[in-house]
């Protein structure tokens, strides 16, 4: 008997927001909090868990919507950075997921869109998809289960893409149709982008 895969999400939210002056990822962007974009694209793909790393703004973890695929998960440890909130959220996934989207909290535009084709490349052979834009890499990275114990090694402030800029032709990249993939809050004018 076989059994579908298990996909899962992981959705950065332990940044301190410094450059934005704290409380970023609940600024209103187009009519809705920041993080509320990220948590509408993550629901809206074929996911069985959202692991919602949570540390630099202690008011976000009361803040996720009630569904039974969100579980919040405090980085002990999110001062150190990226690396340690990503290890943070592989730590809380179904060990029999087979591979992880990684969103990062202040990216609203996210193309949830092009998450079949990420996993289709997945299923092909790649150890990790994500979506390309005018020449650059963007997000939600589909991360295989394959690289689960080489990113959950990183620390400090670096995220897995010294880990993907290795993997050659085991990186698959889909174009996207706009730069959705790419657009961040950084600080308070990027609302208004």
């Amino acid at each position: 008997m076989t059994t579908d895969p298990i996909w899962s999400a992981i959705i950065l939210a332990a940044g301190q927001c410094s450059r934005f002056g704290g409380g970023k990822l609940r600024a209103v962007y187009k009519e809705k909090p920041v993080l509320d974009w990220v948590l509408g694209a993550a629901l809206a793909c074929p996911v069985a868990e959202i692991v919602v790393v949570c540390g630099g703004d202690p008011v976000i973890a009361n803040t996720l919507p009630i569904d039974g695929r969100i579980k919040g998960v405090w980085a002990k440890d999110h001062a150190l950075g990226m690396g340690a909130s990503l290890s943070e959220g592989l730590g809380a996934l179904d060990p029999k997921s087979r591979g992880a989207l990684v969103f990062l909290g202040d990216m609203p535009r996210v193309p949830a869109h092009l998450v079949r084709d990420l996993i289709a490349a997945i299923g092909q052979g790649a150890l990790a998809a994500a979506p390309e834009f005018a020449g650059r890499r963007g997000h939600p990275v589909l991360i295989s289960s394959a690289l689960f114990d080489q990113i959950d090694a990183l620390r400090g402030d670096q995220g897995a893409g010294q880990i993907l800029d290795q993997l050659g032709e085991k990186l698959v990249l889909i174009k996207a149709p706009d730069d959705g993939c790419l657009f961040d809050i950084d600080r308070p004018g990027d609302l208004m982008a």
